[in-house]
Order: C-alpha cells, then structure tokens, then sequence
C-alpha cells in the first residue's frame, strides 16, 4: 500500500505515525511546501518508507503527477485546497481523502460524484473527528435501531489544565475554529432540515472527574453530511462543540464586537480586517502545545427490539506524550489513517464522492480505532427524558 500525505503539520505528521505502523504499507510520500517543517517531521518520524516531497499545492499540474504514484492521497492540509485537490487526484486516478470541516466545499466536492464513479475513484471528505469519527458513531448507533428519533453529538477537544481568558488552548487551524464559531449550522429539528446560528442552544453536560459540568453549544462543520444522510429518518439531530464553561459567552461577545468580521475597516493611516487581526492575536496569545484531551459523547435514541432506548458513545482520550501526539492529533489523524488504509485494503469498496456513515464498515473501523489505544465506551439505557 502506498500513500500520498499533503501537509507535514501536526495532522499530517499524526496520520504518518500511524500508516508506517502498519508493516503493510509499503511507502509514504510527505508533501510540504516548508522544507524546515518536512524535514523535521521525517526527522522525527525516521522511517525509510517515508520519502519527503517539497510541494507548492496551488501547482496543481505538480500535484496531479505526484499523486498518480500513490493508491490514496490523505488531505491534511487547509479545507480551503481540498476541492481542487480532489479533482487533482480524479486526474491522477488516485482514491482521495481529507480532514474536511467545512459544508460549502464538502459540498462541491460532491459535485465530483459521477465522474469519480466513472473513473472508479473513491472521494471521502471530512474523515477527521467531527466531521468523521462522530458520523462512524452515530452510524454505529443506528445500525441497531429499528426506528431513529435522535441523534445528539457532543465534541470538544480542550486544554487539560485551562487558563484565562477563553480557557482554551490552540490545536487546530486558528481560521477553521472561527469558521465554526460564525458560521450558520445545519440540524434537523422536528423532522425538517434547518439552518441555526452558531453560539446558541448552550446547555450543560456532565463528564466525569477532574471535568464535571461543561458546556456545550452549537457550532458549525461538526457534522456535515449526517442532516443529509439523515433526513426523513429522525426527528431530531444536531451537533454542539464542549467548552469550559463561560466561553460561549466570551467568543459570543468577540463576534458581537465585529472582531470575526472579514470586511476592512479603515484605522487611522492604515486598512484592517478584524478577522485577520483577531486570527493573529489568537494564534500569539492562546497557549500551545498544551497537554489536551478530547471529550465526545454520541447519543442515538430509537427503538430496539421493541423498546425506546437510547445508545450512547462516550470518549475521554488524552494526548501521548511519548509519542508527542495531542489528543487532538491521535482523534482527528488516526481516523483518517484507518479509512486511507481500508480502501487501499479494499475494505471499501464504494466509488464516488462517500460518506463516512454510509460507505465505513463501522465494526472494522472500531476495532481497528480500539487497537491503537482509543477508548470508546458503548452503553445502552433507558430514554433520556429531559429531551
């Protein structure tokens, strides 16, 4: 098997680790347009399947003949490349994959979808943690159901030790998380595909020690296909992001201000978007490389064997510091690894634009998540009533 990885940053060097711990892979490609920050990651990762790439991924012609070498091009770099990106590897023949996390360009992607079943080509957006992970889960959780009513997804990926002032620490794209704080979010809510704002619904939710009550509220991106793949078939699904408590109302106050806007405003002699401002303070002042862990919780509820019953995925999964891997990075890349590897298995064997919850074999795909260490605990109960 061999595999084509576009980004050598934290993601991309996450997705690495885990395809060279496969004896099965046969070779790695690791494209970057920074030569300091490739090469610290072969450096690190020091294997000799791994073959560095120096790569301009605007050049898409350089693009397309690099990626026509590989069986599976995994897209861990900014949402904003992976349409072109895609159509790239459409070109080269090459399966194609990526983090995903943003509607508007998933849903070009599925544009695609004709051509890449004409080409027997397999596109998959979104195989990060939300979107990705949480859309095998909710999968997983319906697969049982004989009717569907709910289903809830909670995720947030934190800071172990939070400081002020947003108690927040940054582990992913500085512009892909104020995207989820500004943009509208799609939910089905009482049957009918809707669209909310963000920063809303805030609600409670219990985790256990040291976390306890946390809060949650909606964002966008977390889910993307799911309301689609989902529509006449439940009456109520959405997602919500996990924080500390207090910084829905400290990022709602930020957004209020203007501070997310795009558009420019004139400062004495000089011109300044607010965004752009805000995303380099963000990036200076939010700590990093902080001990993280990610918390998520899927609840599906319907009926089984002819009872209501609700079926809950939780997870609680801290960083590896012998491995130098975030949380972040073990629940986003190591996902993405798993689906890169089960179509170059041949595990899925779909072609056309997929989705995680309608084409991943969800059995497979679990234990192959539980072999590298990430707990994700299964119950069943009785209806939650205070929905």
């Amino acid at each position: 098997m061999k595999f084509l990885v576009l980004g050598a940053g934290q993601m991309g060097y996450a997705v690495v680790f885990d395809l060279i711990r496969s004896p099965r892979v046969e070779k790695v490609a690791l494209a970057d347009k920074c030569p300091e920050t490739l090469e610290r990651a072969v450096d690190r990762l020091a294997d000799d399947r791994i073959i560095p790439c120096q790569l301009d991924i605007t050049n898409h012609e350089e693009v397309t003949n690099l990626m026509s070498d590989f069986s599976v091009v995994i897209s861990c770099v900014t949402y904003k490349h992976n349409y072109e990106l895609a159509k790239c590897a459409l070109k080269a023949g090459a399966n194609f994959i990526d983090l995903g996390g943003n509607e508007e360009i998933v849903a070009k992607e599925f544009l695609l979808d004709e051509l890449a079943k004409e080409r027997g080509i397999a596109i998959m957006p979104d195989t990060g943690l939300a979107p990705g992970l949480v859309s095998i889960l909710a999968a997983a959780g319906a697969e049982s159901m004989e009717e569907i009513y709910e289903i809830r997804l909670r995720v947030g990926g934190l800071p172990v030790q939070p400081q002020p002032p947003l108690n927040y620490s940054l582990c992913f794209s500085v512009d892909g998380l104020i995207n989820e704080y500004i943009e509208d979010a799609t939910v089905i809510r009482d049957g009918k595909l809707t669209r909310v704002p963000s920063l809303g619904d805030l609600e409670p939710i219990h985790f256990p020690a040291p976390f306890h009550i946390m809060e949650a509220f909606t964002t966008s991106g977390g889910i993307s296909t799911l309301p689609k793949s989902f529509d006449g078939k439940v009456q109520h699904l959405d997602y919500k992001t996990i924080r500390y408590r207090g910084h829905c109302d400290q990022i709602a106050l930020l957004r209020d201000l203007g501070l997310f806007d795009q558009e420019e405003l004139r400062v004495d002699a000089t011109t300044i978007a607010p965004r752009a401002l805000m995303q380099e303070l963000l990036r200076s002042k939010l700590p990093k490389d902080e001990p993280d862990v990610v918390l998520l919780r899927v609840t599906v509820t319907g009926i089984k064997n002819e009872k209501p019953t609700q079926i809950i995925w939780d997870g609680v999964d801290y960083g590896d510091e012998a491995d130098g891997l975030s949380a972040m990075m073990r629940m986003t890349a190591f996902p993405a690894s798993i689906i890169a590897q089960l179509i170059a298995r041949g595990d899925i064997t779909d072609k056309g634009v997929l989705t995680q919850e309608g084409s991943v074999p969800t059995a497979l795909f679990l234990a192959e998540m539980s072999g590298r260490g990430i707990n994700l605990v299964m119950a069943e109960r009785a209806p939650d009533r205070r929905h």
